[in-house]
């Protein structure tokens, strides 16, 4: 769940970098009066940024755990905030000009505070069950803090794992 949160929550913020965040109407000279538009990106330049951080988040939260999920966990939570911030700051509902594209002026917005939302809840995710959830490489954790595995077969594959041979009889009485 975490995992998936952090994905969408990266892709809207992506997405809201390409859509127009602010559009007006300007002149310009001999061609007349232009439609001047910014993306996402060019408003709030932390969108890109925050979204590969999101995806770096994603690896860094499947490769970690105990304290090291705990400290990315917040470190995701505090960037959802900065998106949801980029997202609601400067924003306006009226005063608009005719013909500008307020819809997606206010959907790429929207996308922005729900990538950060989504963000910032993946990182609490991570935060709360970092003790809990399982991390990349725990197979290959010491053997004192893996359980005995009490089916035979599955303990000729673990001395195969850890380089002994099961078959030799005379090594293993001989201890």
């Amino acid at each position: 769940m975490i995992v998936v949160a952090l994905l969408l929550g990266a892709l809207a913020l992506w997405g809201a970098s390409r859509l127009t965040w602010f559009a007006e109407f300007r002149d310009g000279g001999v061609r007349g009066t232009v439609l001047y538009r910014e993306t996402g990106e060019q408003r709030a330049t932390a969108l890109v940024p925050l979204a590969l951080l999101a995806l770096a988040g994603v690896a860094g939260v499947i490769a970690t755990g105990g304290w090291a999920r705990r400290v990315l966990g917040v470190v995701l939570a505090l960037a959802g905030v900065a998106a949801v911030w980029s997202g609601v700051s400067g924003v306006r509902f009226s005063g608009w000009a005719d013909g500008l594209p307020v819809t997606q002026m206010l959907l790429g917005r929207g996308l922005a505070v729900l990538g950060g939302i989504l963000v910032a809840a993946g990182g609490l995710a991570a935060v709360k069950g970092a003790g809990r959830a399982a991390r990349l490489g725990a197979r290959y954790a010491a053997p004192a803090t893996r359980k005995k595995a009490r089916d035979p077969d599955a303990e000729l594959w673990e001395a195969l794992s850890e380089g002994e041979d099961p078959t030799d009889v005379r090594g293993r009485h001989s201890e």
